[in-house]
């Protein structure tokens, strides 16, 4: 354990006092940070490091696994094995370049599925967690017409659009990337189970934080800035002005990013972010044509060869009334009021609809009313 580079950068993350500032600053001393392991007391002293982070590292010389920080190496790596977890540290020539120099990059990543994914060109595509279905629709067709044309589909595996947005990929043949914000031995949310596991099977889960770790609303800000680093651009599909997809347009700027933003109705709440981000110089697009135009014209004659087959699409198979009733569903929960509104549709017919549909796999029952399985 002690000689495996992977495990010295997992000790690095494990440091007592050693926290994202004190790595920055280290870097500019020492580009290589496990070099740190390899120093006496006397120099990790004079570097400004904490009597606690020194008595860490000189546990790892020591190979005193009784060490609190190097147990939880030893813990990791084990728990790494058991749910089949990939580690890829921040020196892996695997390490996805445009990651690599963003500021704070993180010095670990976990895989589950394909880490060669990693170095493919990819595109971000992100939004509301409440999204329209016309929003989702969006998603779903810039995700699916964008892997087609050879930019992977990378987001954050959140209902709404980024759910969608995998579907969309997926649903086309073709791989994507999620990047959640716990440990990849769970997936979050719970309502995503289904398709984090289609993600595994035909493309990449990633995460910085190790297995065991829960989904804390600190981890997602820190997750958005791993989405626009490993992206070209960012496609922000529907967000409200409050919406933690405008911090990720942020940090994609600050990376150096593309920001796009399709814009909506002026009365929605979820349009509103994306007409702010478009005021403030983000491109407008209602096609894929018009990000690949900013990303480069060579974009437009890359397809790529799908990761599978494209899935058989139930959706057809139904009469016109289930799929009706189908399209008026969302990825969050609808009551069967609200649905007889939007589909025109007598109470005993809808519930008959919403149970051929649950049958298919198409639809839950949730507390609240019925939402769309992505």
């Amino acid at each position: 354990m002690f000689s495996s580079p992977s495990a010295q950068w997992l000790f690095l993350t494990c440091l007592p006092k050693f926290g994202r500032t004190r790595r920055r600053a280290m870097l500019a001393t020492i580009p290589n940070l496990t070099e740190l392991l390899t120093k006496n007391a006397a120099t990790l002293r004079a570097l400004g490091l904490h009597v606690e982070t020194v008595t860490a590292i000189l546990a790892w010389q020591q190979h005193d696994v009784t060490d609190a920080s190097v147990s939880s190496v030893q813990q990791i790596l084990r728990a790494c094995e058991r749910h089949a977890i990939g580690i890829l540290c921040w020196q892996s020539p695997d390490y996805p370049e445009a990651l690599r120099h963003i500021h704070d990059a993180p010095l670990v990543l976990y895989t589950r599925g394909d880490a060669s994914l990693l170095i493919r060109e990819q595109t971000g595509i992100i939004g509301s967690r409440n999204a329209t279905p016309a929003g989702l629709d969006h998603a779903r067709r810039f995700a699916a017409e964008l892997s087609e044309r050879g930019l992977l589909v990378t987001s954050g595996l959140a209902l709404g659009v980024d759910g969608a947005a995998h579907a969309g990929a997926l649903d086309a043949g073709h791989a994507t990337i999620a990047v959640i914000g716990c440990g990849l031995d769970r997936i979050y949310p719970n309502q995503h189970r289904r398709l984090g596991e289609r993600v595994i099977a035909n493309g990449l889960l990633v995460s910085e934080y190790p297995p065991g770790t829960p989904a804390r609303a600190a981890h997602f800000p820190q997750r958005n800035r791993i989405i626009s680093g490993l992206s070209r651009g960012i496609l922000v599909v529907e967000a409200g002005l409050k919406s933690g997809s405008l911090i990720t347009a942020r940090l994609a700027l600050e990376q150096g990013r593309e920001v796009f933003a399709i814009p909506g109705s002026i009365h929605s709440p979820v349009a509103r972010g994306c007409h702010y981000l478009i005021k403030q110089g983000a491109r407008l697009v209602d096609q894929v044509d018009d990000i690949l135009e900013e990303l480069g014209a060579s974009w437009t004659q890359l397809p790529v060869q799908p990761s599978q087959a494209p899935a058989a699409n139930p959706v057809a198979t139904l009469d016109s009334r289930e799929i009706a009733v189908f399209e008026a569903l969302g990825y969050d929960p609808q009551s069967t009021d609200a649905l007889c509104l939007a589909t025109g549709l007598p109470a005993d017919q809808l519930v008959q609809s919403l149970l051929l549909l649950e049958l298919e796999g198409l639809v839950s029952s949730a507390p609240g009313g019925f939402q769309k399985i992505a």
